[in-house]
């Protein structure tokens, strides 16, 4: 073996090493920076702490008349849709083996990733339409209407993370703590 040069694809081996040196040194000069501004717009992940939430608030009250004009075509007036979209209602179903509904109230660990989700995906048909002011509403009205909350109960960046919900001491942790 001493002696002989072994070829990769028609290069030495020291020339493959000098070609990838020299890509990680001067790498090509694909596309640029994003600037600041766009970064942010899509920058909107809500961890369960609620760290990032912005600005604004509503209650259940005010979000009824969103949660009808955008919500209720999908997921019923009082958001008991059909299997796959329903949102309320399903406490206690989790342990039935016959009809188990994943709900908001019945499955979801924090209220934080309700924002998150309306905010990003919802309505279907147009995401990313509705204001932070919107999103809070359609959080609060989604929340009364599994009662983890009240009518008036005013959710905003402080009071959405200290909700509790009903399921979210049941999940387990299925990877050690760091």
């Amino acid at each position: 073996m001493f002696g002989r040069k072994v070829l990769l694809g028609g290069m030495t081996a020291t020339a493959l090493v000098a070609a990838s040196t020299a890509l990680a040194v001067d790498p090509p000069k694909l596309g640029q920076p994003a600037p600041e501004m766009l970064i942010r717009l899509f920058d909107i992940s809500i961890p369960p702490d609620g760290t990032g939430l912005p600005p604004g608030q509503a209650t259940a009250k005010q979000g009824e008349a969103v949660f009808i004009a955008r919500c209720a075509a999908c997921h019923g007036e009082k958001g008991e849709g059909a299997t796959n979209d329903r949102l309320a209602s399903g406490v206690g179903t989790l342990q039935d083996e016959i009809q188990t509904f994943k709900t908001v109230g019945s499955y979801w660990p924090y209220a934080t990733t309700l924002f998150d989700y309306v905010r990003r995906a919802m309505p279907y048909n147009a995401p990313l339409s509705l204001t932070d002011e919107e999103v809070y509403a359609a959080t609060a009205y989604v929340l009364f209407l599994n009662r983890i909350i009240g009518e008036t109960d005013v959710i905003n960046a402080q009071s959405l993370p200290a909700v509790k919900m009903p399921n979210r001491d049941a999940f387990i942790n299925a990877y050690a703590p760091r």
